[in-house]
């Protein structure tokens, strides 16, 4: 589940460690100011509806997301997203329900947009990276 970003927007080439296709990616957004407790509600939300956050990675090419948070030593509050995900994939699915409150929450906690990082190396172990790859391009792990 992205935010409100879509997949592919990153400014930098990919390494070559990053499979043909897919795109290895770490952003980060500010927190606004006092959203701290709803930063904390969004959370809590994607974490009662997991299911149907899964359910959204296969339209997005998504094989991989993680979200962490950061407060620098001047009390500024980052959330950053980490994905691996295919070029072919969609953003958020606005006609499903779940996007829609994440993206809510997303317009109320977080500053407009995000930083990119440049991505350098992405190490996989070799029996998982087919099915990343499968994965990234068809929203399938192909392992059936």
């Amino acid at each position: 589940m992205t935010d409100v970003h879509s997949p592919g927007e990153s400014p930098f080439p990919m390494p070559l460690s990053v499979p043909p296709g897919m795109r290895l990616e770490l952003s980060r957004s500010r927190l606004l100011p006092g959203a701290q407790e709803e930063t904390e509600r969004w959370m809590d939300m994607l974490h009662e509806r997991y299911e149907e956050c899964l359910d959204t990675l296969s339209a997005e090419r998504m094989a991989f997301e993680a979200t962490f948070r950061h407060t620098d030593s001047d009390g500024t509050e980052w959330i950053y997203h980490l994905s691996l995900h295919g070029d072919s994939g969609g953003g958020l699915d606005l006609s499903n329900p779940v996007d829609q409150e994440h993206l809510a929450y997303a317009k109320r906690c977080k500053e407009p947009g995000w930083e990119e990082l440049r991505p350098v190396l992405m190490l996989v172990p070799r029996p998982i990276r087919p099915a990343l790859e499968a994965w990234g391009r068809d929203g399938d792990a192909g392992t059936d």
